[in-house]
């Protein structure tokens, strides 16, 4: 079994990833959007060998890159712990980066030590539609640093994720995708033809939003 599909298989069965065919009950995300699926990847956290599993995908990727990183910068606040469990693995400095910066104290939106001139490599829980993501980068660009690409673990692979990270010129990859959970489902035959039909119906829906 490929690392993905082992991953994703994982987080099918802690319920970090929970599927809900019938559309009366769909879960409804922070936006307003009602989905047949609800990601928290933050319950890997409880899960030693999952989490390791996961560090050992990110740690894989890093490799096969261009360029080594110099800062692991992890997104709030899901991606802080990856990130840190990352940057303990490759011996590198991490950083983590608010949506915001504070309102009290110093301000800071980034924590950790000075970017400026670094190479940097974000890590995000999930994208959608990569705004947060984006927005993480915007920050550690103004703060002066150099960035390498975003890595996640989950990606609902939208269109407009694509276009927006496009747009703002930076790379993105991730560990698992929506077709490895349909395909990993379909094989465990926890869905049917029906169900799949409309898994990728929902997200064709999405496209148009």
């Amino acid at each position: 079994m490929k690392l993905s599909q082992a991953v994703v298989s994982d987080l099918l069965r802690i319920k970090a990833v929970q599927i809900e065919t019938n559309p009366n009950d769909y879960f409804t995300w922070a936006s307003g959007i009602k989905s047949p699926i609800y990601c928290d990847n933050r319950i890997t956290m409880s899960y030693p060998e999952v989490r390791q599993k996961i560090t050992k995908a990110f740690v894989e990727k890093v490799q096969q890159m261009k360029t080594m990183p110099d800062v692991i910068a992890g997104c709030a606040t899901a991606g802080i712990p990856h990130a840190a469990w990352l940057a303990d693995q490759l011996n590198l400095p991490m950083v983590y980066v608010r949506s915001k910066p504070k309102e009290h104290g110093r301000g800071n939106q980034i924590e950790g030590e000075n970017v400026q001139g670094k190479k940097v490599l974000v890590i995000e829980d999930l994208i959608s539609t990569g705004g947060s993501s984006l927005a993480v980068v915007d920050a550690l660009k103004h703060a002066g640093a150099e960035i390498l690409e975003v890595m996640a673990i989950f990606t609902y692979g939208l269109t407009k994720a694509t276009a927006n990270f496009e747009q703002a010129g930076v790379n993105y990859q991730t560990i698992t995708s929506y077709e490895d959970l349909i395909q990993t489902l379909v094989v465990n035959e926890a869905i049917g033809n029906e169900e799949k039909a409309q898994l990728l119906e929902w997200r064709s829906s999405m496209e148009s939003r």
